[in-house]
């Protein structure tokens, strides 16, 4: 596996993965650990769980951001671990599960990855069993579990550090690629990103590519305005769908 950590604030890691430019957390207090997503099946999740038992021994907390299969399915590794998320989250993977099981087997089949796609296919992924609390107390350091607003999905959470200065984003925040719009609330969205920046973060974790600043989510966040403006233009029907497509800054929009 291709995993490396990267060290964004003292006691707080994101690991990075090629596999779909993938990256997660590790938040370590004096009492506790928290552990920002698992990945994306059993086998990579008793990847990620052998790696930080490499980095810390101390009892672990789990935080899901989204219930998409990628940051959610490498949970078992972690429990009995305490395994915390929105409800709207625990509801969405109970739904959908099956549904994504079936397109990402498909999708590494056709590409040739059969290791991937046979543990992906066996992977029963277990929901989360608390929901996400304001306050996470990791002794001698409080993370904080914000529901900020829907953008990325309607349930996305993230892990506010504030001794840090820094966010774990989850899917509100994409680096090396565009943001995904299959599940998002558009109009939304950069309302949410206005939130997470109100929180004054230094370091902001995305779901996917490397850490980023302050300046970049705003730079998101001003494009996704673009996008949801055109996206309510078309809603009206002021504007027809192919013109928005040609001037939105992000491809794959889904228009009204």
């Amino acid at each position: 596996m291709d995993g490396r950590w990267v060290e964004v604030g003292d006691g707080v890691l994101a690991r990075r993965y090629a596999e779909l430019d993938l990256t997660v957390g590790l938040v370590i207090g004096a009492d506790r650990a928290l552990v920002v997503d698992t990945r994306g099946d059993a086998r990579q999740g008793v990847e990620l769980a052998a790696a930080v038992r490499e980095t810390t021994a101390l009892p672990l907390v789990v935080a899901i951001t989204h219930a998409h299969f990628d940051h959610c399915f490498g949970t078992a590794a972690f429990l009995p671990a305490p395994v915390h998320a929105l409800p709207v989250c625990r509801e969405v993977l109970a739904a959908t599960a099956d549904a994504q099981r079936s397109e990402w087997v498909a999708h590494y089949r056709s590409r040739g990855d059969d290791l991937t796609a046979d543990s992906l296919a066996t992977t029963d992924p277990p929901l989360p069993d608390s929901p996400a609390p304001a306050e996470l107390d990791l002794g001698g350091r409080v993370v904080d579990l914000r529901h900020l607003g829907r953008g990325h999905t309607d349930h996305d959470l993230v892990a506010h550090v504030p001794d840090a200065g820094m966010v774990f984003a989850g899917d509100l925040v994409e680096q090396g690629a565009p943001p995904a719009f299959e599940d998002a609330v558009v109009a939304e969205w950069p309302g949410t990103l206005t939130a997470l920046l109100g929180l004054g973060p230094r370091v902001v974790v995305p779901g996917h590519g490397d850490p980023v600043d302050r300046a970049f989510v705003a730079e998101q966040r001003d494009r996704l305005t673009e996008v949801a403006e055109l996206h309510a233009a078309v809603a009206r029907g002021d504007l027809e769908a192919a013109e928005a497509a040609a001037r939105s800054p992000y491809p794959d929009v889904p228009w009204p």
